[in-house]
């Protein structure tokens, strides 16, 4: 299996790798995410460390699960032949109403075939107030083409 963009990256194919994982992060689907990902594909994200797509699903399923009405913005931070740096922003409100934006940088890397053998993810939680959310287009779904991406302002 084949998944365009394909390595080595330059900063037009970063960006559109950076810019479909957002919109497939966006739609909530478990198993839609995990096939960009190599079968053995290997995670870290915050304490947490699995192996796998299968481990993938379940992990994201059990997230979305918690983190209801989700909604990303993945940036390109930088990039070299088969890897990528993102920054990212998501919100999302627990079970009791509760808004969190969380922060978070991923670096990835890729094999041949354009899926990712490796994901590392650092992400940290701030409460927030619901008047102070800054992502409301319909959800789940891609960000729409006039929402502007987290541009220079990093919080």
């Amino acid at each position: 299996m084949s998944r365009p963009p394909l390595p080595p990256f330059t900063r037009e194919t970063a960006a559109q790798k950076a810019r479909m994982a957002e919109d497939a992060w966006n739609s909530r689907d478990p198993v839609r995410v995990s096939l960009a990902y190599t079968e053995d594909s290997r995670w870290r994200n915050r304490s947490e460390v699995f192996q796998g797509r299968e481990a993938i699903v379940t992990f994201l399923t059990r997230k979305w699960e918690k983190e209801h009405d989700y909604r990303l913005i993945k940036d390109l931070w930088a990039f070299d032949e088969n890897r990528i740096a993102v920054r990212f922003q998501y919100e999302w409100h627990d079970a009791s109403g509760q808004w969190y934006r969380s922060y978070g940088n991923e670096q990835w890397e890729f094999d041949e075939h354009g899926l990712m053998r490796r994901r590392e993810a650092s992400i940290n939680d701030i409460a927030i107030e619901e008047k102070d959310r800054r992502f409301h287009w319909p959800a789940p779904g891609p960000r729409p083409a006039d929402v502007a991406g987290l541009g220079t302002d990093p919080f």
